[in-house]
């Protein structure tokens, strides 16, 4: 009986997280109805407060899942790209382009920072602080960068990768403003590559 009623519940997570995601995607967070989200799904708004306690619970729901989703897939993107400095660029590069990605620019990057606070207090992003600073501890360790403080370098990568992504959500033209904020991101990594004597 109390397994049914665990099943139950994630399922209504499930199906409340996927709604919103569809929701602030199509009409942002602000215009986005929680008595229409509830409908939609069949459940009621006592469902959405027992899972994520409100509205802002929801969207923190809906972001943890969507930047988790862009980060596994930056790391795809780095890991087809060379286990080393290659790889480290091409995550940090693949996260930035991601901006372009209707959902991720209205969900992620403009809601979420404006209603969640600072993105890098989000756990998911600490999730991909965490891998940024092994790889970063592991090029050291291999000689590739610099001997800098891995944790402060990771931090500066990643806070550089989501800066660039939100500069892209933000701007009126986010095609003309991603080619320069690539080339910059690349430019001020390359910082930490150890030069050869």
């Amino acid at each position: 009986m109390a397994n049914r009623r665990v099943e139950t519940m994630e399922e209504n997570r499930r199906k409340l997280i996927a709604a919103a995601r569809k929701a602030f995607a199509e009409k942002g967070y602000a215009a986005a109805s929680m008595d229409e989200l509830t409908a939609e799904v069949g459940l009621t708004r006592g469902a959405l407060y027992h899972n994520f306690g409100d509205k802002r619970g929801l969207l923190a729901a809906v972001v943890d899942q969507i930047d988790t989703e862009m980060a596994s897939r930056a790391q795809e993107i780095g890991a087809r790209a060379g286990d080393g400095w290659q790889g480290l660029l091409a995550e940090g590069i693949a996260y930035i382009e991601m901006a372009l990605d209707p959902e991720v620019q209205r969900i992620v990057l403009l809601d979420g920072p404006a209603v969640l606070g600072d993105p890098s207090q989000w756990p998911s992003q600490s999730n991909c602080l965490q891998a940024t600073r092994q790889a970063v501890e592991r090029l050291i360790g291999q000689g590739a960068l610099k001997p800098v403080d891995a944790e402060a370098a990771a931090r500066l990568l990643s806070g550089a990768a989501l800066n660039a992504a939100l500069w892209i959500a933000a701007s009126n033209e986010p095609q003309e403003v991603l080619p320069k904020a690539v080339e910059a991101f690349g430019a001020l990594a390359a910082g930490l590559l150890k030069t050869s004597a």
